[in-house]
């Protein structure tokens, strides 16, 4: 029997927080396992800063394969259908996991163990690519009439429920067992819980249902999908890829860099640090669709405008604090504040992203939009602040690349003409 639409639903969100629950622990993981594949020596000036940095272009390497990814992907879900798309890219997550979750460390296997994680984070970023294109589409796709930004905003709850996941574990981690024990190989234990979970959300999503505004526009279809995408004006494509930089950069520095740079600038406890990214992802977790139903109500546009406007004008002022006399409890109301801001835009802007692609090449669009800002704007992202950190000493490096994120987004956003929910009936 196939499943009813809720439970197609499910499988669309918990499919969407597996993926980037894989992507979530290796970010957090990045202080404790640089060692492993990046060897520091003591009495090389600069090596630990060395293996941080190449631990982080080790992440950002997926990053290069997410455009490759969403074009394969979005191009597969316009023309085999959502469902085909996200059942592949799942699979191919599984793969990716199962290799970092048993890769051998540099003491072990020498050059090959990095590389080896290379391959890993080629094939997550490939499969990550596809599916914010195909997983968003398919939730705006399958909601009910006036429900879209509630059902769109869950795109987003899902990154942050793998965000809550990966600290909650990664605080267990180092709660339980000590630094050395961790880089003994309790490192993996993350890795092996997200590949027990893969195969169950596999066979969820082979059983959804395509959304039936997609099959009618399938049945109707005359152009294929990436040419109709390029042939779509370019203005949207700009509009959506500010707003995204916006989102990448709250994802990859604001939030997915606050262990690392709790421990490496802050100089705060690890353990700590997991906990305090755990509570602000559970507060922006209830925030999300809380801030899709209101702009189910209200224009959206005024709503992403007022939460990027307070985000702007915070940022600056609470981190300074933070870094003026670093502790736990600092750094935890400087990220529930800046999260509950974050999260009300990225809880409008999925949908409001969405919603400027016709249905036809809607996929297709938004895996080129998505992509090609992440690589930019995120995949490097903490790279580039680390070096800059080291660079210019500030531990205010990071702060500016984001505000700088969240103004390019801003202007997106002014950029927009009207509501593109109005549009919807041209869709």
């Amino acid at each position: 029997m196939r499943t009813t639409n809720k439970s197609a639903i499910v499988a669309a969100i918990a499919g969407n927080a597996m993926e980037w629950y894989d992507f979530t622990v290796f970010a957090l993981m990045t202080p404790v396992i640089k060692n492993l594949f990046f060897p520091v020596d003591p009495n090389i000036p600069g090596s630990e800063i060395n293996a941080l940095l190449l631990t982080t272009a080790l992440f950002g390497s997926g990053f290069f394969m997410r455009p490759v990814g969403g074009l394969v992907l979005g191009y597969f879900g316009d023309r085999r259908g959502r469902k085909a798309a996200m059942t592949l890219g799942m699979a191919l997550m599984a793969l990716s996991v199962a290799l970092l979750a048993l890769t051998p460390t540099y003491a072990t296997a020498g050059i090959a163990a990095p590389l080896i994680v290379l391959v890993a984070r080629l094939l997550q970023g490939f499969s990550v690519g596809g599916e914010f294109g195909t997983s968003t589409s398919y939730l705006i796709e399958a909601a009910p009439v006036g429900r879209t930004g509630f059902y769109g905003s869950w795109q987003i709850a899902g990154q942050l429920m793998a965000n809550v996941l990966g600290a909650v574990l990664g605080a267990a981690l180092t709660l339980t067992f000590t630094p050395e024990r961790l880089s003994a190989g309790a490192w993996r234990i993350p890795f092996f819980v997200g590949l027990a979970i893969v195969p169950i959300l596999l066979y969820m999503r082979a059983r959804i249902l395509e959304p039936e505004l997609f099959r009618i526009e399938q049945a109707a279809a005359h152009e294929k999908p990436f040419t109709a995408a390029l042939a779509h004006p370019g203005r949207n494509y700009l509009i959506g890829m500010g707003m995204v930089v916006a989102s990448a950069v709250s994802f990859y520095v604001t939030f997915g860099y606050t262990a690392t740079y709790a421990k490496e600038v802050l100089k705060l406890p690890l353990m700590h640090s997991f906990l305090v990214q755990m509570i602000a992802a559970i507060v922006m977790v209830i925030v999300v669709p809380i801030a899709g139903a209101v702009s189910d109500r209200y224009p959206r546009k005024p709503l992403l405008l007022a939460s990027l406007i307070s985000y702007l004008v915070l940022l600056y002022p609470l981190y300074s604090w933070v870094i003026a006399a670093p502790s736990i409890e600092k750094l935890l109301v400087c990220q529930v504040v800046i999260g509950f801001f974050s999260a009300f835009f990225l809880g409008v802007y999925c949908t409001t992203l969405v919603e400027l692609f016709p249905v036809r090449i809607r996929s297709t669009s938004l895996s080129i939009v998505n992509n090609v800002a992440v690589l930019i704007s995120g995949g490097f992202a903490q790279f580039f602040v680390t070096w800059l950190i080291a660079l210019t000493g500030s531990p205010l490096a990071p702060v500016f690349y984001v505000m700088i994120g969240v103004t390019l987004g801003l202007i997106s956003v002014i950029a927009m003409r009207g509501e593109p929910r109005a549009r919807l009936a041209e869709a």
